[in-house]
């Protein structure tokens, strides 16, 4: 509980109508998709020296706070597991700086990353990273969690445009890590080590991220298989080739036929899979790679291969992808999302193990893919009111996890661990691991206050 007397000092510092309480307000920042859990209080700065200085009441109560974006995240990671202060970031939400010639930007926590991208594509230049929920969630929210997206296969992850962060430790104390230069090894990289925290070490206050040139020209290609074998070993083939494509993502059956009941698009339900292919650059450096792209599906027996011919079709191509698991969403009580990742190389291998794992179990999993990476998205939709149903769901979310690691991969590719994959942190992170996490976190949090409950 937050004391009232907390509460009428919070207020002090950033005004009642930055200072939340009511019933409604609480169920308002008490969830995410995975979990709900009401806050005792949420504030909303607009300033660091407003963060600092609640979170110096927070410490010295011993009060947790739970950063907070814009709740885009599938794991539990924003919510406030422990009540305690819910700390919203959306305020604080001012683009600083976009500079083309230093090909950086400075922005606030709140910003949201399609605002970024628009602003950045405004003055010339580039950024990259792309979330699924681009539109909505907030950059802060990107940097927590390390965020990742489709273009991560060519562009790399948020951690790559990282230069430097402004953050707020605990104790109130404000630190800058990094900086503008592009080279930067001075000490410990505690701009990477803070990206990717889930919010368990400090609020981050400023960024300032990497920009690149704007690529010339793009081409996307969308394409259908008979065989989900044929065109997972068709993402191998083509990355093995030396091309790098924007984007390369796999849809299975499941998921194109549910996103043609519910959006009526045109796809070849007949299909047992779709890949997008998408490459960038020079406009002819793209012509050839698409081409060369293009045979390689042809040769492992592709039989509807669609090329945009301009922006607007592309962007028609991308539908199908972006809006599939709102169909599912809209079809189903619930849906879980995961987002295992292998090595390339065994994309083949853990398409067929999930197969195994459906048929086990007597569930449906619809696949996505940003196949390019290894980053597998099964999608299990479920009525969590049928125990009997929930447990089998349950049982089978272990064993995907239990096959990426058995495949040399990883428990999250890009959604984080928050409260969904805590439970399964044992498959890949040694006790001797988990101990040095547990002192760096004491050396940030000793009395534990920032989102506490969570991976570590």
């Amino acid at each position: 509980m937050v004391p009232a007397s907390l509460k009428r000092e919070l207020r002090d510092i950033v005004g009642k109508e930055r200072c939340l309480d009511a019933p409604e307000d609480l169920m308002v920042y008490s969830h995410d998709v995975f979990a709900e859990k009401k806050p005792d209080l949420v504030v909303l700065p607009v300033t660091t020296e407003e963060v600092s200085r609640v979170l110096k009441l927070a410490n010295r109560e011993k009060v947790p706070v739970t950063p907070r974006g814009s709740a885009t995240g599938l794991t539990g990671m924003c919510v406030p597991d422990r009540s305690g202060i819910v700390m919203a970031m959306s305020k604080k939400n001012r683009i600083l700086e976009i500079n083309p010639e230093d090909r950086l930007a400075v922005v606030e926590p709140g910003v949201i990353t399609q605002d970024l991208q628009l602003a950045a594509e405004a003055a010339g230049v580039f950024y990259p990273p792309d979330p699924a929920s681009q539109s909505i969630c907030q950059i802060g929210g990107n940097v927590a969690t390390n965020a990742g997206g489709p273009r991560c296969v060519k562009y790399g992850v948020t951690r790559d445009y990282l230069l430097g962060l402004e953050a707020v430790l605990p104790s109130g104390e404000v630190i800058k890590t990094g900086g503008r230069p592009i080279k930067n090894v001075t000490g410990y990289d505690v701009t990477r080590l803070l990206c990717g925290s889930e919010g368990t070490l400090a609020v981050i206050t400023k960024i300032i991220v990497k920009l690149i040139a704007k690529p010339e020209a793009r081409r996307t290609l969308l394409v259908a298989f008979r065989s989900i074998d044929d065109a997972s070993t068709t993402v191998s083939r083509i990355m093995a080739a030396g091309i790098v494509p924007r984007a390369l993502e796999l849809m299975d059956q499941h998921y194109i036929r549910t996103c043609e009941r519910v959006y009526n698009l045109g796809l070849p339900t007949d299909a047992a899979a779709m890949l997008i292919i998408e490459v960038d650059g020079f406009a002819e450096t793209v012509d050839r790679q698409a081409r060369i792209a293009k045979e390689f599906c042809e040769t492992q027996g592709a039989f509807d291969i669609k090329l945009a011919q301009t922006e607007e079709e592309a962007d028609k191509l991308w539908l199908a992808r972006k809006i599939g698991s709102v169909a599912l969403y809209r079809l189903s009580k619930t849906m879980v999302a995961e987002d295992a990742t292998v090595p390339i190389s065994k994309i083949p291998a853990m398409v067929r193990r999930l197969n195994e794992i459906e048929k086990k179990y007597n569930i449906t999993i619809y696949l996505l893919a940003h196949a390019g990476d290894g980053n597998m998205h099964p999608l299990i939709t479920y009525d969590p009111g049928n125990k009997e149903e929930a447990a089998r769901v349950e049982n089978a979310i272990k064993e995907i996890f239990e096959a990426s690691i058995a495949l040399g991969g990883t428990l999250t590719g890009e959604h984080g661990i928050g409260l969904a994959k805590k439970p399964f942190m044992h498959l890949e992170i040694s006790p001797a691991e988990m101990e040095l996490w547990k002192n760096i976190k004491k050396v940030f949090d000793p009395n534990g206050i920032m989102n506490p409950g969570k991976f570590v």
